[in-house]
């Protein structure tokens, strides 16, 4: 196929900042991001936003069946093209990727790989760490978000990046930093750096609901400047475990590790 930026100049297209778009075309780049999830030879990858499809090229050449979901009607032609090129390995489904169910769409083992617009990055990552069977039935999550967000999902305790984003994509997963990602490789360039996370699924501790837990968390760090007394006080039975556990009610949401919010979250389950 001809260079993707020719194929976009063709076509006449743009990133849409309404859609949180930032197009990369550094085909070397794409090629080390769609080889962070290990092996993809014949393995299916959920791609969310591929706009034009920089980055689905780079999963098709590494061998993957690719399902990805754009909303943007202007990269739809690009996208049929791509999928003609590579024998029908990508499918296209041209709907939100908020009302997607990935699970039933995969309809077996896959990975995640998406460069996410920006805008709905946080909202879809924790919905992809929340489902009550565990391990889930993504084998690895490989997402680019901006480098503060990234920073966030790896935070120790502590640490002023620590919140519910790192206890959530702690307690049951391993989360790393992958790669940075210059804004300059970017077109247009953002404003901020970007950085990939590299999530797999680890052991669930017993006896937590993780409905439960997101909603402790919610609840905690929502109002994180509070005492943990103060923070918790609505959720029904909260206080009572942080007695239980020897917490101090008046510590901090930042000073609580992602074990001890594991621990309150199996009394309140």
């Amino acid at each position: 196929m001809p260079p993707l930026r020719d194929t976009v100049r063709t076509h006449g297209l743009s990133a849409s900042k309404a859609l949180g778009q930032n197009f990369l075309f550094d085909e070397q780049l794409l090629d080390r991001i769609a080889a962070l999830p290990g092996d993809l030879d014949d393995q299916t990858v959920f791609e969310v936003g591929p706009g034009p499809g920089g980055l689905t090229r780079a999963l098709l050449r590494a061998g993957a069946r690719v399902i990805a979901v754009e909303r943007d009607d202007r990269c739809l032609p690009l996208l049929a093209d791509l999928g003609e090129a590579f024998d029908g390995r990508l499918t296209v489904i041209p709907d939100d990727a908020m009302a997607i169910d990935t699970d039933a769409l995969a309809g077996g083992p896959y990975h995640i790989v998406a460069n996410l617009p920006y805008n709905v990055g946080t909202a879809l990552f924790t919905r992809w760490l929340e489902p009550a069977r565990w391990p889930p039935l993504w084998r690895s999550l490989t997402l680019m978000f901006q480098l503060e967000v990234a920073e966030r999902i790896v935070a120790p305790v502590g640490s002023n990046a620590y919140g519910r984003l790192a206890v959530l994509a702690q307690w049951r997963s391993n989360a790393r930093i992958a790669m940075k990602v210059h804004r300059s490789a970017f077109t247009p360039p953002p404003k901020v750096m970007s950085a990939i996370v590299h999530v797999t699924p680890a052991t669930e501790p017993e006896g937590v609901n993780p409905r439960t837990l997101s909603k402790l968390t919610e609840k905690g760090f929502g109002q994180r400047r509070k005492m943990l007394r103060q923070s918790l006080k609505g959720l029904d039975g909260a206080v009572e475990a942080l007695e239980a556990l020897d917490i101090d009610p008046t510590r901090r949401a930042e000073t609580v590790s992602v074990a001890e919010w594991v621990a309150l979250a199996r009394i309140l389950s």
